[in-house]
């Protein structure tokens, strides 16, 4: 294979800003304008192993992600569901983290782009399908809490059975073994809130006793009245889960072991 020519075939069919540079035998990396959100570009190589020619990112992309989001999070739920049929559709495999694309005879140039495509709208995955995506917030809150909180002493999705049998006003987690029980609210948008201050009101007027605590993905984008109204119900709120970890578990031992207001 000349390098020269497929680097030329690159240039006229993809962009003429790509050009490949020896790094081994057999191994050529490929610098391109194509880049992430934050302006680092994409890791490329072209490779060959036991006669076969392959392009691979070495691993790079998925790591990638993980400066935002923990790695664990891409192996399950609606995150492995949308990375998972972009590799499919793409015909790009996983191995190991490494994300790889066998070359169909001599169609480098066509399956270069491909792969490129499929790459990035890995890196997408953040906002690939807003609503789906959006569900992994209850995923890592359920996961979040599941790992500080015994099982004994958390039920998830309870509803009052003598107030409320027909589960009208869910709470997401409740902390049993208090003197009043922790409620807890995961809130992602400006319904849930809404939700969760009608919710809140209705366990008041019930005079069911009980501490709220509310956890949300990012408070910055609830709407302010909503937000306002929530505020006059609510105990405890914690701006996003992501940023307060940390917070929340030392506010949930506080509580548990009885040395919280």
């Amino acid at each position: 294979m000349k390098i020269e020519k497929l680097q030329n075939d690159f240039r006229e069919k993809i962009s003429a800003d790509i050009s490949l540079v020896q790094e081994g035998i057999n191994r050529y990396r490929i610098f391109s304008p194509f880049m992430f959100d934050d302006g680092d570009h994409l890791s490329l190589v072209l490779k060959n192993d036991q006669h076969k020619w392959y392009f691979t990112d070495e691993g790079h992309t998925l790591m990638h992600l993980t400066y935002e989001v923990d790695y664990k999070a891409l192996q399950r739920g609606n995150r492995q569901k949308i990375i998972t049929n972009v590799l499919s559709s793409f015909n790009i495999s996983d191995r190991d983290g490494e994300l790889v694309s066998e070359i169909e005879g001599d169609q480098f140039a066509d399956n270069f782009y491909s792969y490129v495509q499929g790459l990035i709208k890995i890196t997408d995955v953040s906002y690939l399908d807003r609503e789906r995506v959006r569900s992994t917030f209850w995923e890592d809150f359920k996961e979040f809490i599941e790992s500080k909180v015994s099982e004994q002493r958390r039920e998830f999705n309870y509803f009052d059975k003598a107030h409320d049998p027909e589960s009208k006003y869910p709470v997401d987690v409740r902390i049993n073994h208090l003197p009043r029980p922790l409620f807890i609210f995961a809130i992602g948008n400006d319904d849930k809130c809404r939700d969760v201050t009608i919710n809140l009101h209705q366990y008041e007027r019930w005079k069911v006793p009980f501490h709220s605590i509310a956890v949300f993905e990012d408070q910055e984008q609830i709407n302010r009245k909503v937000l306002a109204r929530f505020t006059d119900v609510s105990d405890k709120q914690f701006s996003s889960l992501a940023l307060n970890k940390e917070r929340v578990e030392q506010y949930l031992f506080e509580k548990m072991s009885g040395n919280g207001a």
